[in-house]
């Protein structure tokens, strides 16, 4: 499959600047007749006994901006995830830095554990004034950080929390679930009172999100590492729904690679780890019926994902999409997916 066959025009007056407001008033596209709706619309597009299932995760304020000591000059760190103690970033400039380097952000003090390799060092956090423990540098870190906006945007929003889905909970992404930035209280109380679930699962995001394919063969991709988790709970309302006829609907391609990982064995089992869940066409999936999604950049594995779910169809939806001025990318509009059948999950 050649990454050329998965790339079209996007004009840059389509892509997204700005949320729009309310959140639910964004504009989508059904895919199955290619007719106009709102996210407002859903609880009327869904059917009695679905459960749509979301991505909890909050995006982490991972943009630092300090200096590095005793210098004082400017360093810029983003930050992509911490493994215990240890914290992955991508640092600019960093053609200075060496282990043992000393960056200042407030009152964060980053001591720099790795020599930088293309821009990315491991380093060590600590709160000067209340210590090293977690929940202490994490509460730091929201205070002296700022929410990282994908490249492709270009102007800062008034308010982080609308680069926050209304149901996140759990600080740890660089990326928003950007599907899920569409939902409003109103929407999930319209979709409870249609008698349609909700479901929760976990999938930090990172930047590799918005990488673009840079190989000719799609199947030599090499997919980023994410950290996922799929409770018992979420399976039990999964198998449940199913029993009962209801589909499975994911909000956005983050619950789907979770939700496909967790499935990955031949029946849903609770998942807590890492996933590489790289989904092109001929992939048979296993869990989800019904995907909701933003319009992805061009040559992306986010693109290549929703052409394995809705086939050679995905062109007449993009085209459509952007004959009609649909508005892109993670602050755009969005598209309603459906399968036409799907496999029971039995274990």
């Amino acid at each position: 499959m050649k990454t050329a066959d998965f790339s079209y025009h996007l004009p840059s007056e389509l892509i997204a600047q700005s949320p729009v407001e309310p959140r639910d008033s964004a504009r989508l596209l059904r895919a199955s007749d290619l007719s106009d709706w709102t996210v407002r619309d859903l609880p009327m597009l869904l059917k009695p006994g679905d459960l749509i299932v979301v991505n909890e995760t909050r995006v982490r304020a991972a943009r630092l901006i300090g200096r590095r000591d005793p210098t004082g000059g400017r360093v810029e760190l983003l930050l992509l995830g911490r493994d215990g103690d240890r914290w992955k970033a991508l640092m600019k400039p960093s053609r200075r830095i060496r282990a043992a380097s000393v960056i200042r952000i407030g009152s964060l003090v980053a001591t720099v554990r790795t020599d930088p390799a293309e821009g990315m060092v491991e380093l060590t956090l600590e709160a000067e004034a209340g210590g090293s423990a977690g929940r202490d540098v994490e509460e730091v870190i929201a205070r002296v950080g700022q929410v990282p906006l994908p490249p492709y945007i270009h102007r800062n929003i008034d308010d982080p929390e609308r680069y926050q889905t209304v149901f996140g909970r759990n600080v740890g992404s660089a990326a928003a679930p950007t599907a899920g930035l569409h939902l409003t209280d109103r929407t999930l109380d319209g979709l409870k009172e249609r008698g349609i679930g909700l479901a929760r699962v976990e999938l930090q995001i990172g930047l590799d999100t918005f990488r673009p394919i840079n190989v000719a063969d799609v199947t030599d991709h090499v997919m980023h590492s994410e950290w996922i988790d799929v409770p018992g709970s979420t399976v039990r309302q999964i198998e449940e729904a199913r029993t009962a006829g209801g589909r499975i609907v994911a909000i956005g391609t983050t619950v789907v690679r979770a939700l496909e990982t967790a499935c990955a064995g031949g029946g849903m089992a609770p998942y807590r780890g890492s996933t590489r869940l790289y989904i092109t066409p001929g992939y048979r999936f296993g869990a989800v019926d019904v995907l909701i999604t933003n319009f992805h950049m061009p040559s992306s594995s986010l693109l290549v994902l929703v052409a394995a779910f809705l086939g050679e169809a995905w062109r007449d939806v993009y085209g459509t999409a952007l004959a009609r001025n649909y508005r892109f990318l993670s602050f755009g509009d969005a598209m309603l997916l459906e399968r036409s059948a799907a496999p029971p999950l039995v274990r």
